[in-house]
């Protein structure tokens, strides 16, 4: 449920909702929290058109315009008719929490954060609240005033349980320490030829001499 104000006429007509319809800005509901006063433009089951592109998203989005000022917490008055309102969000399964927390008062909620992770849990919000918007409303209010003493500001998701098997025995394997890694060899070092040692091109190499071997009466005799 979305919640934006618009500036307080004397009373909630039909100059008010052909203000909109001419405006191309149809909420579901036209709400006066003074006076009481209902004017229902748009059913439950069809998307409104006053918040563009988000107001087409989720299950059910119903938009309401809340006859005040942004600076003048509409929480602040008598809020005549509000419980019937509610009570017909509750038929529509929107829960009474606000995902976003208090909608911030003006102008601070004009630099709102409007994030699409608050947007997706679904429950209430102001205008200012709603990605893509930058309006200001509804102001600083008091939102269990709205929903309830005992609504919650925003859910806390719980900690995950830890089974018993798994705090037991580690299934994942143990990441090899620097101490257990096995250096790769490294590459052997190439050696440049020593110029000091190459042969000599001017040089006659000697020939090879075949070996002799001694004889029994001591004179040497080739061999092969």
């Amino acid at each position: 449920m979305v919640q934006q104000r618009v500036r307080p006429p004397r009373r909630v007509g039909p100059l008010l909702a052909a203000d909109l319809v001419k405006d191309g800005r149809l909420p579901h509901l036209i709400w006066n929290p003074c006076s009481g006063d209902v004017v229902q433009l748009l059913p439950a089951t069809r998307a409104a058109r006053l918040l563009g592109d988000p107001g087409h998203e989720g299950r059910v989005c119903t938009q309401i315009v809340v006859i005040g000022r942004a600076t003048e917490p509409f929480t602040g008055t008598i809020m005549a008719g509000l419980d019937p309102i509610v009570r017909w969000l509750d038929t529509w399964g929107i829960a009474r929490r606000w995902p976003a927390g208090p909608p911030l008062p003006s102008p601070q909620s004009y630099h709102a954060r409007r994030t699409r992770r608050d947007w997706a849990r679904g429950g209430h919000f102001g205008a200012s609240q709603i990605p893509g918007t930058d309006r200001p409303d509804p102001g600083g209010i008091d939102v269990r005033r709205v929903t309830g003493p005992d609504t919650p500001l925003a859910a806390i998701p719980r900690p995950r349980p830890v089974p018993a098997e798994e705090t037991a025995t580690r299934m994942i394997p143990r990441r090899a320490r620097p101490a257990d890694r096995v250096p790769a060899p490294l590459p052997e070092p190439t050696r440049s030829p020593d110029p000091s040692r190459s042969p000599d091109p001017s040089r006659t190499p000697e020939p090879i001499r075949p070996a002799t071997t001694l004889s029994p009466n001591n004179s040497p005799s080739p061999v092969g």
